[in-house]
């Protein structure tokens, strides 16, 4: 890889590892990181994770590992564009799903409420749970031993949690900070008041192009909505028409293609031009500067930052809100919320998450509960439903 930006982050100054390692003589620390969450088990299960639609309503449709690898090939690209650490940026875009629950974003608010007197649920602090504790796989210690650079991407990259002062940054200010940040096993402070890398910022907004492009195409698959739908919609309605205007005759799975390629490269281009300028004219010369800069230096013009969200309000109201999706999406909660309760009530899960939930109570066994149903996957946590409670949930 070609030298990089000053502002980029450099693996030979990470801050380190909780757990001391001895160097490699092929990979630097930042490909160690990206290698060792490919190889992890919760990387595994997101083949089973649902994305937007449930996993099983058709082979073709996206889940949290295919969309996982489109966000990191879209981050590589907006890193090597601007002069980051493409390996960093990957190892962040890999490791950003690693704690949705089964489900998706159903599962993720039915688990959310069930912890609402127990400190809540947050997939981004989730994600540095698994990477820090949960994962079990070395003979040494818990969790995959990443880099600070890593857990301080895989938490803040949607940016910080709190303000300089200590009040509860963006999201967070409504509901406060998740409960465990301060019990992290991490090898420094993770300075929640300020921005995260560059490389970090990459992926956040790779994730969203990712999204966008994706949840079309799956759209589309499912019949919900037909390419002319598109036409006056922001963002996607000029390249839907460009698209049918010169290619009125082709099959429909190619006009849809073209669609999404046309607004992959677009948006992308949109990125690093905006972000190219934005890191210019802020001055930043380190990775630390970027850290303190105030604001986030990846990202949108406003233009298109402005069409995006027209997009995801069309996108809301005639995909995510679709009856079809809806009926699935209300008894998936369902399941995540009697899983809940009935772990809550007798602790009866298998194996070493058993022997814990039945040694603590009250938020121990809470928490317990949480990361044990945030690591299924979607058949797992319909195989405990039928196991528990003789009923198995269709879906239809």
């Amino acid at each position: 890889m070609s030298e990089t930006a000053p502002y980029a982050s450099k693996p030979d100054q990470t801050l380190g590892r909780l757990y001391g390692t001895g160097s490699s003589p092929t990979r630097s620390e930042f490909q160690r990181d990206r290698d060792r969450i490919i190889h992890s088990t919760a990387f595994r299960r997101l083949q089973h994770k649902t994305q937007v639609f449930l996993h099983h309503e058709g082979r073709h449709f996206r889940n949290r590992l295919t969309h996982t690898l489109e966000v990191s090939q879209i981050a590589r690209s907006i890193a090597r564009a601007l002069g980051l650490n493409e390996d960093l940026a990957e190892a962040l875009a890999l490791s950003h799903d690693l704690g949705h629950t089964p489900f998706g974003h159903a599962g993720e608010r039915a688990l959310h409420r069930a912890m609402a007197g127990f400190g809540g649920f947050d997939h981004n602090v989730q994600a540095l749970r698994v990477v820090t504790q949960l994962e079990n796989r070395y003979a040494e210690h818990d969790g995959l031993n990443l880099t600070w650079e890593t857990l301080e991407g895989i938490l803040k990259h949607n940016g910080p949690l709190i303000h300089a002062d200590g009040r509860p940054y963006g999201r967070y200010a409504e509901e406060g900070l998740p409960s465990g940040l301060d019990a992290m096993p991490v090898p420094a402070d993770l300075r929640l008041a300020t921005h995260a890398s560059l490389e970090a910022q990459v992926a956040a907004i790779a994730d969203d192009i990712a999204y966008n492009a994706h949840d079309i195409d799956d759209a589309l698959r499912a019949e919900l909505i037909t390419l002319e739908d598109f036409v006056g919609v922001p963002m996607a309605g000029p390249i839907v028409g460009e698209v049918l205007t010169r290619y009125p005759d082709i099959a429909v799975n190619r006009q849809t293609h073209e669609v999404q390629r046309r607004m992959i490269t677009r948006a992308v281009e949109d990125v690093i031009r905006t972000s190219a300028a934005a890191i210019a004219a802020s001055g930043v010369a380190s990775a630390e500067d970027v850290r303190l800069a105030g604001r986030t230096l990846v990202g949108f013009s406003s233009e298109t930052a402005a069409a995006e969200k027209g997009l995801k309000t069309f996108l809301f109201a005639r995909v995510y809100r679709h009856e079809s999706v809806m009926v699935p999406v209300r008894e998936s909660e369902a399941v995540v919320e009697r899983l809940f309760a009935q772990y809550m009530q007798t602790a009866d899960m298998p194996g070493r998450w058993g022997e814990a939930g039945r040694g603590a109570e009250g938020a121990d066994r809470a928490r317990i509960v949480a990361d044990f149903i945030a690591g299924m996957t979607d058949p797992y946590a319909l195989d405990e439903h039928q196991r528990l409670f003789d009923a198995r949930p269709e879906f239809r």
